[in-house]
């Protein structure tokens, strides 16, 4: 049994809030870099052009790349020979939100009722996935989300019937509803599967996921690269002010469901994709 004290599990949680809102992952910087070169627009070119900039000066200057520094989501696995000494592990991490977002002067945007809306003044509780896993490790990723993107997002219970067409045109409403809301380029995840609840941690997830990696499942495969192209054919563009890069790109889960449905979520993110990820 290996032990970690939960001060640990606050410092990562706290470097990582601060992190992921200063400065995108390297896939998100090398994805972005390529729609720039990609857009066929001028316009939206620009946009691009305008945003990268922004990339480039919160990194330099750490500071914010949005205004909007997320409500904080995080997902652990924690190693089931693992032991937590010195206190609550979920405390420890909503410890690790309330330093961060301080310490990194990031805005607090979550309110401690969702009628009442009394704003809790350091961005907790966040939102905790857990899942327990083999072995003496922990890992954590934390996603802060903005809620431009976020109240975009989708989910839609559908009939086994609807099948595969079924879940293309689903994604597809979500995204063409979204239009210039999510503050595109976005970051498409989907969640099939599972039940209602499962299908929207799912499509969370998958935002996390480095891209440019692919899924093993064949046909998850083809959907993501099926899906991105028709994504960027409505339209949208870049800020939502035309163009030919809507999405940089688009990442699918899937699980085992019942018979009777096939649930799909859509949960949108915008060009700041942000996720930072720690192993203890």
């Amino acid at each position: 049994m290996r032990e970690i004290r939960i001060e640990e599990v606050t410092e990562a949680v706290k470097s990582m809030c601060i992190e992921a809102n200063y400065e995108l992952s390297q896939d998100m910087k090398e994805v972005f870099c390529q729609a720039v070169e990609r857009e066929k627009s001028p316009l939206g070119k620009k946009v691009l052009g305008q945003l990268e900039e922004n990339l480039r000066i919160a990194s330099e200057d750490q500071i914010p790349i949005c205004q909007d520094t997320g409500m904080a989501v995080v997902f652990i696995k924690v190693g089931q020979e693992v032991h937590f000494t010195g206190g609550s592990l979920e405390a420890a991490i909503h410890e690790g939100v309330r330093q961060g977002y301080k310490e990194g002067y990031l805005r607090k945007s979550v309110v401690g009722d969702p009628i009442e809306r009394i704003n809790t003044k350091d961005n907790t509780p966040a939102v905790i996935h857990y899942e327990i896993t083999e072995g003496d490790r922990v890992e954590i990723t934390v996603a802060p989300k903005g809620f431009g993107s976020e109240n975009m997002s989708r989910i839609f219970m559908l009939k086994p019937a609807d099948g595969l067409d079924g879940v293309k045109e689903a994604i597809l409403t979500a995204v063409r509803d979204a239009g210039p809301n999510a503050c595109p380029p976005m970051v498409v995840g989907v969640g099939i599967g599972g039940t209602f609840e499962k299908a929207a941690q799912m499509a969370k997830h998958a935002l996390t996921r480095t891209i440019g990696t692919k899924p093993e499942i064949p046909w998850v495969q083809k959907l993501e690269d099926e899906m991105l192209t028709k994504i960027n054919k409505l339209g949208i563009g870049p800020g939502g002010l035309g163009g030919s890069v809507t999405a940089l790109a688009v990442h699918a889960e899937t699980y085992p469901t019942h018979i009777a449905g096939l649930p799909v979520a859509v949960n949108i993110c915008c060009h700041v994709n942000r996720h930072a990820h720690r192993v203890l």
